[in-house]
C-alpha cells in the first residue's frame, strides 16, 4: 500500500467513523436499532454503493471473533454483578437449554415449513440461538426494568454465545469428522467449564496485580485491563476451551472488584466497544450482497417469525418455568431476546467451512437480524409497559470514578450530579451515609468549598466522598438511590443497586 492509499484508506475510514457518530444520534432520537444504521452504512459502501468489494467469509469471520471479544469485554466490566447474581440461574438457563431448545425448533420447523435440507436447518437454528450482547445492553440500559429480570437478559447475552460457538463449529465440520455423542457432550462441558475457569483466573490475577500496582498514569488502567480481558479470550482458545466465556467471565471479575479509576475504564472500554461494533457491522454490511437479499426475504420472514414466536417463548418457557418466573416476566424474556452482530458473524463460519448452502444460510440470516430488530427493539419499551414491568422513564444513572487510598484503607469517590438527579435539593445531612462516608469538597461553578450539614446540592455539582474501605459499596448505593428516589428512597424501596 502506497502512502496515497493509506491516506486515502484513513480519510474514508475516519468519515466512516463520524457518519456513523451522527448516525448513533439519529437513531437514539428516531428509536431506531444502531445496527441497522452501521449495516447501511457497509451496505452504502459495498458493491451496490461506492463499489468497495469485500467477498472473504475467512477474514470477515476473524475480525468479527475481534470485534464480539472486545464488545463482550465491555459488557462484563459494566455489567453490576449484584444485579445479575440472583438471576444467573435464570441467565444459565436460558443460555443452555435455551440455547438447545431454540436450535431443534428452528431446524424442525424450517426443515418442515420450507423443505431445506436437516444440515442446514440445524445451521440456521444454531446460528440465530445466540442473542446479542451490544444489542441486548444497548436498549435495557435505557429501560428501567426490574432487577431480575434486566440482569438475566445481560447474564443470557453474555454466556449464550458459547454453546451457539460450539454447535456452529460442530455442524460445520465434515460429517465424516464428527465424533461420537457421548465426545460432542465431553468436548462442550470441557469448553464451558475451562472457559469459564480460565476467566476467572485471569481476572483474579489481574484484580490483584492491579490492586498493588501504582501505575503513573490513569489511562494505562483501562489498557491493562483491556489487555488482561483479550488475554483471557486467547488464552482460552489456545487451551481449546470458550474464548467467549472466559472474556466474560474475566471482564465481569475485573469490572465489579475494587480496581483504581473505574470510571476511567468504563468510559474507555465503552469507546472501544462502539469502535468494534461500527468496523463490524459495516464489515458485514460489505460483505452482504444486495443482488442475493430479495431472494431470500419470504425464508426469512418465515424463519424470523419461528424464531420469535414459537422458539424463543418455548425456550423461555422450558428455562424458567421451575424457578417461579411469572407469565409477564416470560412474555418479557421472550420479546427481548435480540439478535444482531453475534448470528451474521456465525454464519461467516460455514461459509469460510466451504459448507454447502452456507451462503444462502448467510443471507437468510442477515434479512432475519435486520427485519426483526427492527421490529422488536423500538417495541420493546411498550410491551414493556404493556406488561406492566417498566414505567415510562428512564433510568438516571450516576457515575461515580474511584481512587484507592491504600495506606488508610479508604476510597476517594469523585460523583457529578446530572441533570434531573434527586439529588439536587437534597441537604447534605439528608443523605445519611453510613458512619464512614463523608462528603469532604463541593465544587460549583469552577469554585470549591468545604460542605457542611445543611448545604444543598444542585445539579452540576461535583463531591469529593472519603469512605473507609468496608462501607464504599453502601455509600455507592445510597447515592445512587437519592439520585434516582430522593431523600426518601429507602422509604419507596430503591436500594440504589
Amino acid at each position: 500500500m502506497t502512502v496515497e492509499e493509506l491516506d486515502v484508506s484513513l480519510l474514508l475510514g475516519a468519515v466512516v467513523v463520524l457518519a456513523a457518530v451522527g448516525g448513533v444520534r439519529l437513531a437514539h432520537r428516531i428509536g431506531l436499532p444502531v445496527l441497522l444504521v452501521f449495516l447501511g452504512f457497509g451496505l452504502a459502501l459495498g458493491e451496490a454503493g461506492l463499489g468497495v468489494r469485500f467477498e472473504n467469509a475467512e477474514i470477515a469471520q476473524v475480525l468479527g471473533m475481534s470485534a464480539l471479544a472486545v464488545i463482550l469485554a465491555e459488557g462484563g466490566l459494566t455489567t453490576n454483578w449484584r444485579q445479575i447474581r440472583p438471576a444467573m440461574p435464570i441467565a444459565i438457563a436460558l443460555a443452555t437449554i435455551g440455547v438447545g431448545v431454540s436450535i431443534l425448533v428452528v431446524a424442525g420447523l424450517t426443515h418442515v415449513l420450507l423443505g431445506i435440507a436437516w444440515r442446514p436447518s440445524l445451521l440456521l437454528g444454531a446460528v440465530l440461538a445466540s442473542t446479542d450482547a451490544a444489542a441486548v445492553f444497548s436498549v435495557l440500559r435505557r429501560l428501567p426494568l426490574p432487577d431480575r429480570l434486566t440482569g438475566a437478559l445481560e447474564g443470557e447475552s453474555g454466556l449464550n454465545d458459547a454453546p451457539a460457538v460450539i454447535a456452529v463449529t460442530l455442524l460445520s465440520a465434515v460429517p465424516e469428522h464428527v465424533p461420537g455423542p457421548w465426545v460432542i457432550a465431553g468436548e462442550v462441558a470441557y469448553e464451558l467449564l475451562g472457559g469459564a475457569a480460565i476467566g476467572i483466573a485471569i481476572g483474579l490475577i489481574g484484580v490483584y496485580a492491579l490492586r498493588h500496582a501504582s501505575l503513573p498514569a490513569s489511562g494505562l488502567y483501562p489498557l491493562a485491563v483491556m489487555a488482561l480481558c483479550v488475554g483471557s479470550f486467547a488464552a482460552a482458545s489456545r487451551a481449546h476451551a470458550s474464548g467467549f466465556l472466559a472474556v466474560y467471565v474475566s471482564a465481569l471479575v475485573l469490572g465489579n472488584a475494587r480496581l483504581p479509576h473505574r470510571a476511567t475504564t468504563r468510559g474507555f472500554t465503552e469507546s472501544l466497544a462502539w469502535v468494534a461494533q461500527i468496523g463490524l457491522f459495516v464489515m458485514l454490511g460489505l460483505l452482504a450482497s444486495p443482488e442475493r437479499l430479495p431472494t431470500v426475504i419470504v425464508p426469512a420472514v418465515v424463519v424470523g417469525c419461528v424464531l420469535v414466536l414459537v422458539a424463543r417463548p418455548l425456550s423461555v418457557f422450558l428455562s424458567t418455568v421451575w424457578q417461579k418466573v411469572g407469565w409477564r416476566q416470560q412474555g418479557l424474556l421472550s420479546w427481548a431476546g435480540l439478535r444482531g452482530a453475534v448470528p451474521i458473524v456465525l454464519a461467516t463460519i460455514p461459509m469460510s467451512a466451504g459448507v454447502p448452502g452456507a451462503t444462502r444460510v448467510f443471507d437468510v440470516v442477515f434479512v432475519v437480524v435486520v427485519l426483526f430488530t427492527l421490529v422488536q427493539g423500538p417495541t420493546l419499551p411498550w410491551v414493556a409497559r404493556r406488561l406492566k414491568i417498566a414505567s415510562g422513564g428512564e433510568p438516571i444513572e450516576l457515575d461515580v470514578e474511584s481512587a484507592p487510598l491504600e495506606e488508610l484503607h479508604a476510597d476517594l469517590l469523585q460523583v457529578r450530579i446530572p441533570e434531573d438527579s434527586k439529588l439536587a435539593g437534597v441537604e447534605i445531612f439528608e443523605l445519611r451515609l453510613p458512619a464512614g462516608a463523608n462528603i469532604t469538597l463541593v465544587v460549583r461553578d469552577g469554585r470549591s468549598h468545604v460542605p457542611g450539614p445543611a448545604t444543598t446540592l444542585q445539579a452540576g455539582d461535583e463531591l469529593l466522598v472519603v469512605t473507609t474501605a468496608d462501607v464504599r459499596e453502601r455509600t455507592e448505593r445510597r447515592l445512587r438511590a437519592v439520585s434516582r428516589a430522593g431523600k426518601l428512597a429507602g422509604w419507596y424501596g430503591e436500594q440504589g443497586r
